[in-house]
């Protein structure tokens, strides 16, 4: 399998990072962007959460913090819209995210999942690919009891010490979740390691996603 590289150590990369709630982006790419990281990628992050209040606003906030702690610079956005109810304020969405557009140009963007079960990852999803029109989006997977994992067409290996590090963040940030009997290390490095096989990882372990156009040069 040919290896597509999306930077060199030392190369500025900016990043676009979306997510509906307050643990998607980490669930679904934070392994990557430690990975980045960690490989000596200058990473310039603008991390929005669209769904974050009271509790859950804090957790976004610290977890941000987090996983990009080494990064070259974050942004971090929290907004106010409604969960489980994104497709009713589509028209609010779509003008934050025309707003964000305006502000940032970013070289790849990590966005939720087209066959996401999930009704605010789908709305995310739609005006992420309506909006930005001209970008590299690389739709990450949320796992959940619905039983929407698909096939995916990309992968990032991820070092066992780098997935170490995205359980051990996950599982101190969001105390909210512990209490769901999906949210914990198994079905994070389960997912990977499935993940990992798929693509033989030299680590054994990987994120995937999906890509829907990919400009080759």
């Amino acid at each position: 399998m040919k290896a597509l590289s999306l930077a060199s150590p030392g190369d500025r990369l900016r990043v676009l990072c979306l997510g509906a709630h307050s643990d998607d982006i980490e669930i679904g790419a934070g392994g990557t962007l430690l990975s980045l990281i960690a490989r000596g990628v200058l990473l310039d992050v603008h991390w929005c959460v669209l769904s974050a209040s009271a509790e859950r606003a804090t957790e976004a906030l610290h977890s941000a913090e987090a996983f990009l702690a080494n990064a070259a610079s974050c942004a971090i956005e929290l907004g106010m819209f409604e969960d489980s109810y994104f497709s009713t304020q589509h028209r609010e969405l779509k003008m934050w995210l025309i707003s964000l557009r305006e502000r940032i140009d970013p070289d790849i963007i990590f966005s939720h999942s087209r066959g996401d079960a999930h009704q605010d990852h789908q709305e995310i999803n739609r005006l992420t690919g309506n909006v930005f029109r001209n970008h590299l989006v690389l739709e990450y997977e949320i796992p959940k009891w619905d039983g929407d994992l698909a096939i995916r067409n990309a992968y990032m290996p991820l070092s066992e010490e780098v997935l170490d590090l995205k359980v051990e963040l996950l599982l101190r940030h969001f105390g909210s979740q512990r209490s769901k009997d999906w949210f914990d290390a198994e079905t994070f490095r389960g997912l990977a390691r499935l993940r990992g096989m798929e693509c033989r990882a030299p680590s054994r372990y990987a994120e995937a996603f999906t890509v829907r156009k990919l400009l080759l040069s």
